[in-house]
């Protein structure tokens, strides 16, 4: 089995928090979002996996440190690091074409903005699984149309009118994911584009028409990590499904003085909090002071120093210095402000 990973946008909706980390290496309850995915989705899949490509962006961004990263996540997992490159942004289908070495036999592919709570039970009637979450407003999404068998037979972009409410989530299995390299290649060669951009839906829609099978998997929970409000709100629940599991530990290293920290949170080691409440649904970055202040429902990364503040519903970045009042932030690395 492979996990096949596409992840080469600069995450502009983020900024300013992706001008200097791309947005799946952001952490989320003090986990970068592309290893919390990929370690979901391999402790869930109930087979062995072999290799994980990355397919990343321009080297001046994605640079060494990067590659560094995901090959260790990869070793730790007891697969095999394969490293593309998409040097223009020309859609999905163009992306997952970049690792077209690495197209072949089992795959899920996954897109590095989201993570989910799912059960990957594969079926094994189908060639292929799309993923996906019931919504409420399914205009605002790709969703999928089904036969009286349960089976895919349409994927339709942010239909004006009613579909389904099932949601194309950005996570897919393909039984022979060669089949799909080959209906993507008829889409670079052919130049079919949509919106400009070479889409992953147009090769597989491809596969439909040669009578592929395609079945849906449903998740328990679909967590978007777009911009800086959703991923708050991810955050949170994530660390109220770490609670769940036990995994709410505050390392030895770390020094807490007259001070409460609220669980679940997440406190990263050799942070300091003197004088303060941390929590609920708070992530304190490894190195991270936390002075005379109330942190609330943030994400605080590492290297952080937050005195007098009262901060809720905010990001603040690596590096950053605040000193202030009481404020819904979104600050990016490096950042000093003071009140």
């Amino acid at each position: 089995m492979k996990i096949i990973v596409p992840m080469a946008g600069r995450g502009s909706r983020l900024r300013p928090h992706t001008l200097t980390v791309p947005k799946p290496l952001v952490p989320v309850a003090g986990m970068p979002i592309v290893h919390r995915l990929v370690k979901d989705i391999a402790g869930i899949l109930g087979e062995k996996v072999d290799e994980i490509a990355f397919i990343l962006g321009d080297p001046a961004f994605f640079g060494d440190e990067v590659v560094e990263s995901l090959t260790k996540l990869a070793n730790e997992l007891g697969a095999k690091a394969s490293i593309y490159r998409q040097d223009v942004p020309l859609g999905t289908g163009h992306a997952i074409m970049c690792a077209k070495d690495s197209l072949q036999g089992p795959a899920v592919i996954a897109y590095a903005d989201t993570l989910i709570q799912a059960d990957f039970k594969l079926d094994p009637t189908a060639d292929a699984v799309i993923w996906v979450k019931q919504v409420e407003r399914p205009e605002a999404f790709g969703v999928v149309k089904l036969n009286d068998q349960k089976e895919i037979v349409e994927l339709v972009e942010k239909p004006t009118k009613f579909v389904s409410d099932l949601a194309v989530i950005g996570i897919y299995y393909f039984k022979n994911v060669a089949e799909l390299k080959t209906e993507l290649q008829t889409v670079l060669d052919n130049n079919i584009l949509n919106g400009g951009e070479y889409q992953i839906n147009d090769g597989i829609k491809g596969m439909m028409a040669k009578g592929k099978v395609f079945k849906t998997g449903e998740v328990e929970q679909w967590m978007d990590c777009g911009n800086k409000e959703v991923t708050v709100e991810t955050n949170a629940q994530v660390l109220k499904n770490e609670a769940k599991k036990g995994k709410q530990i505050i390392p030895v290293s770390c020094k807490i003085e007259n001070s409460v920290v609220i669980k679940p949170c997440y406190i990263g080691e050799g942070v300091k909090i003197s004088n303060s409440v941390v929590g609920p649904y708070a992530s304190i970055g490894h190195n991270s002071v936390i002075a005379d202040s109330r942190v609330i429902n943030s994400i605080i990364q590492h290297e952080v120093k937050i005195t007098k503040g009262i901060i809720e519903n905010s990001m603040i970045g690596s590096f950053a210095e605040f000193n202030g009042l009481a404020r819904d932030l979104s600050i990016g690395d490096y950042s000093t402000i003071n009140e």
